[in-house]
């Protein structure tokens, strides 16, 4: 299970109080147009994971990148109810040492490295989903192949699974660099990865905000797979790829119908089946403080 929780950061990492600058977005500071819309974005994406059962309750995180060396992530704060409500307040900024001048009751993802490790060693992403669907633990755990079982039921997943779903054996809590060095590598330098056990891991490149939507996107065609695969596999019937003649008619709709068109609808859907809870809460921001460097 992935933990949002308040306890150590991955390598014992030091928290410093009072003299801290205060974090970006809280009382104090000017925060750029860019940025706000950008956590609204991670935000927003968070509620849609929820109403989509790619995540349970309190359970799962997304990032994006804000320059080559920090990031948006939504973190745990201090009124954690879980994703179907976060607020934008939920998303902070840390550098990729997981420090950051953050509110006061505000901590990362002990699963940070998760993110960290995946913008470190690939410049191209800008965007981290990491979810828990249940279709993909349960596929991965009877460890079914990632086939393309469709076609233009779900094209996305269909060119996913053609061009490769990788798949990391453990089951591990990733909150160690060590384990989210092995998880990059596992992954390669494909969109998502499977983590045995524990979930997936997609990502997105581009305009941060374009990519935020691609990952969720993409963590929902492995989901959409996972359930065909296990229903398949349920009736006992082999599960057999699509021959590639077929394959070779599935065009590429483009991100325009794929990502754009499909954000729009899970973004209306989770306003109209997510809790009417703002976005934005109109509470005094608490005072803020410092995240020191996570260490290796």
């Amino acid at each position: 299970m992935t933990d949002t929780g308040t306890g150590p950061r991955p390598g014992g990492a030091v928290v410093s109080g009072s003299a801290a600058r205060p974090a970006a977005g809280a009382a104090g500071t000017a925060e750029t147009t860019d940025t706000a819309a950008l956590r609204e974005r991670i935000a927003v994406a968070c509620r849609v994971l929820a109403v989509t059962g790619l995540v349970e309750h309190i359970l799962g995180h997304v990032s994006a990148r804000v320059g080559p060396d920090a990031l948006l992530v939504r973190g745990r704060g201090p009124r954690e109810r879980g994703l179907a409500f976060t607020t934008v307040a939920d998303v902070q900024r840390v550098d990729l040492d997981g420090a950051g001048n953050v509110p006061a009751g505000w901590s990362a993802p002990n699963e940070l490295p998760i993110h960290t490790g995946v913008l470190r060693a690939r410049p191209e992403v800008t965007a981290v989903v990491h979810t828990h669907p249940p279709a993909v633990v349960a596929a991965s755990v009877a460890g079914l192949p990632w086939l393309p079982l469709v076609g233009s039921y779900d094209i996305p997943a269909a060119r996913l699974a053609h061009d490769g779903i990788p798949v990391w054996p453990r089951s591990a809590l990733v909150r160690r660099w060590d384990l989210a060095e092995s998880m990059v590598a596992a992954m390669g330098d494909r969109p998502v990865v499977v983590l045995r056990g524990h979930g997936l891991v997609s990502v997105g490149t581009g305009d941060p905000a374009d990519a935020v939507a691609a990952a969720v996107t993409r963590a929902l065609a492995v989901e959409s797979l996972a359930r065909i695969a296990l229903a398949v596999a349920a009736t006992g019937a082999p599960l057999r790829a699509i021959p590639d003649e077929d394959l070779a008619e599935l065009p590429d709709l483009g991100s325009a119908f794929n990502v754009a068109a499909m954000w729009r609808h899970l973004e209306a859907r989770a306003a109209a089946e997510g809790p009417a809870a703002p976005l934005r809460e109109e509470a005094a921001a608490p005072p803020a403080r410092r995240l020191g460097p996570t260490s290796a």
